[in-house]
């Protein structure tokens, strides 16, 4: 048992005794009000009727489960109209959470598709992807051999002309030096 206190404190332990009474009353009527008016029942529909936290309903079991018990079963004044349209409603929110998980699958196998379609686009763009016959990997084999003369040609040229310029560059040196 407890050890008696101050009055101060005995008084204080009573009067939340009494507040915490007072909500259980007005949760237990508010409870037999949306039964009796056929209205939805539910923790936050209850705690908002009596005025009281929903952390009150949880901490008191014995609330909640009465209140879980009046969710499942229709109250006297309410139509079985009432008890099937939740019924339904609740297995509509099933099929449409199953399609959204079968819309999620797809678009990602067509997320991986469209990846894969655009990788295989720019490495054939590139030139880097293989051939789709012989005779085209012959054909490219043929013009990069083309391709390959006409840059020897140019490159000879270039150092033709690299050698040219270095001879004009010493005789005018040379011309330069003499005059001096």
């Amino acid at each position: 048992m407890r050890k008696p206190g101050s009055p101060r404190t005995d008084a204080m332990i009573r009067g939340r005794q009494a507040d915490t009474e007072r909500r259980r009353t007005r949760v237990e009527q508010s409870l037999r009000d949306l039964q009796t008016a056929g209205e939805e029942v539910s923790v936050t529909a209850v705690a908002r009727r009596a005025g009281v936290d929903r952390t009150f309903l949880y901490r008191h079991r014995d609330l909640l489960t009465q209140i879980h018990t009046a969710e499942q079963t229709p109250a006297d004044g309410a139509s079985v109209g009432a008890a099937v349209s939740r019924a339904s409603l609740m297995a509509d929110l099933a099929a449409a959470n199953e399609r959204n998980a079968r819309l999620m699958g797809r678009s990602s196998q067509l997320e991986q598709r469209l990846s894969q379609l655009m990788g295989e686009q720019t490495w054939r763009e590139a030139g880097l992807g293989a051939t789709n016959s012989v005779d085209e990997m012959q054909q490219r084999i043929v013009q990069l051999e083309q391709e390959k003369g006409d840059l020897k040609l140019q490159l000879a040229e270039t150092a033709e002309d690299l050698d040219a310029a270095r001879a004009a560059n010493r005789e005018l040196t040379r011309v330069l030096n003499h005059t001096s």
